[in-house]
Order: structure tokens, then sequence, then C-alpha cells
């Protein structure tokens, strides 16, 4: 790592300069973050299983024809991605009522409880903009002020339902729920065409995800809620997807 040259510092994730002026490296952090990183911690072979995770499912949507920046996994924490300029939007699914959504929304005029299936996936818009605190947007917004025109917004929202429909026959597979997730685009150089692919990661950091018989949490929000057990959540939906998690160099308990 100390040999590339650092471009950007996130959250869960650092980017490295690629091989060409067209790719870039993601690496994968054991850094845990919740409500805008108030809360933090390092748990040990949390990226690595990120990486395992997300390589998998962003091969699946790519099948599904939504293009993506993913290239390919190169070692247990780093992937080789496509370089794109990150659209300052968070697009969230939601096809089960649960955290952020239930605290804004529930009361006598919308009733909604967490866990209760909504009549149909609801999309939603949030500012990538930390020092707002991630405000949620409408999609007036998006095209009024330039972070993505009409027709990109319409590919967005096109691309978001198709990975919705994947992902949840996916982790209902598995014998998972997916209850809702976070996506982000970015946008090709000109160069390349311009044209808004899928970027970031998919793994349980940005999804909700239920057991089906037990209704047991396999995501984040064990971090956020203090209830343990992440890394064993976590690798247990690797096993589920098939995927060899002998590269996790740490198997010990949460930080």
């Amino acid at each position: 790592m100390s040999t590339r040259q650092h471009l950007y510092d996130g959250k869960a994730k650092t980017i490295f300069a690629g091989p060409d002026a067209h790719h870039l490296i993601q690496y994968f952090k054991d850094d845990a973050t919740a409500y805008n990183a108030v809360k933090h911690d390092v748990i040990m072979g949390k990226g690595i299983l990120n990486n395992l995770i997300s390589e998998h499912i962003m091969g699946v949507v790519a099948k599904a024809g939504v293009d993506t920046h993913f290239v390919e996994r190169l070692n247990e924490r780093e992937q080789l991605i496509r370089k794109v300029e990150i659209v300052p939007v968070e697009v969230v699914v939601r096809n089960i009522a649960s955290g952020s959504l239930v605290k804004r929304l529930s009361g006598d005029c919308i009733p909604v409880k967490d866990g209760d299936t909504l009549p149909a996936p609801l999309l939603e818009y949030y500012l990538k903009e930390d020092a707002l605190n991630d405000p949620i947007i409408a999609a007036k917004h998006i095209t009024t002020f330039g972070l993505a025109s009409a027709d990109e917004l319409a590919r967005i929202n096109s691309m978001t339902a198709t990975v919705n429909t994947v992902l949840t026959e996916m982790f209902m597979a598995i014998g998972i729920r997916l209850i809702d997730f976070k996506l982000e685009f970015g946008r090709l150089p000109p160069e390349l065409g311009g044209e808004i692919i899928l970027a970031d990661e998919i793994s349980p950091d940005n999804c909700r995800l239920w057991d089906v018989e037990t209704g047991e949490k396999k995501d984040k929000d064990r971090f956020r809620q203090d209830l343990g057990g992440l890394i064993e959540a976590y690798t247990d939906i690797a096993s589920r997807f098939g995927l060899n998690t002998a590269a996790l160099s740490t198997t010990g308990a949460d930080q």
C-alpha cells in the first residue's frame, strides 16, 4: 500500500492510484462507522469479508446487465476498479420498513412499524455531504442543482430497480430478506463515453439483511446497535453464497 499514490480516504475504504489513468485501486479497511462516523471502531477482518462479498455481488449484478466499476479482486483487501466521477447522491431502496424510515415517518398519518413490508420498493435520495449529515433530497434537487441530468437520473433509477430485483432474489435464495440497501454511482470520463455506472460496493455494510427464519440481523446494524457478532454475521453471508473465507486472516470476536 505504501508505494501507491494515496488519493482518498473514506470511512471504510481507501482509494489509491491504479496502473493507468482509467483505473484505481480500492482498499477495504476494517473500520466500522455509524451515525456519520460519530461511532467508530476497528473490527479485524471486516474489510476482507466485504471485499469478498462485494466481488461476488458485483459479478451477479453485472451478469444482469448493470454496468459497474468493478474489474477484479486483486487480493484479500483490494479491488481494481474503473475510475469514475462519483455522483454526490446516495440512492437508498427500501423494501421493508426499518431504520431511519421508521424514525422519520412513523406516526398517526403513517403508522409504519419496523419490519412492515412496504407496498412497493421505496426509492430515496440523500445528498452525499457529511457536513450536512447526508440530508434526504428530492429528484428535482438532483437535476436542478446539476448533480445529474434528467437522463442520467433515469438511468440511475433503472439500474437501481434492476439491482433491487437481482439482490432480492439472490438473498432470498440463501434464506435472507433484503430489507434495504444503499447504492452509489459514478460517471466515466468523457473520453470513455461519460456514462453513469454503478460504483462503491455492495456488502453487509450497506445492506440490511435479516435471516428469513429467525429475523437475526446479518448486517452493520450489529455494530450500530451494539449487538456484537458482526464478523460471524458477515462470515455467515459469505458462507451461504459459497464463498471461500479461508483468506480471512482474523476470525476472532468483534473488537
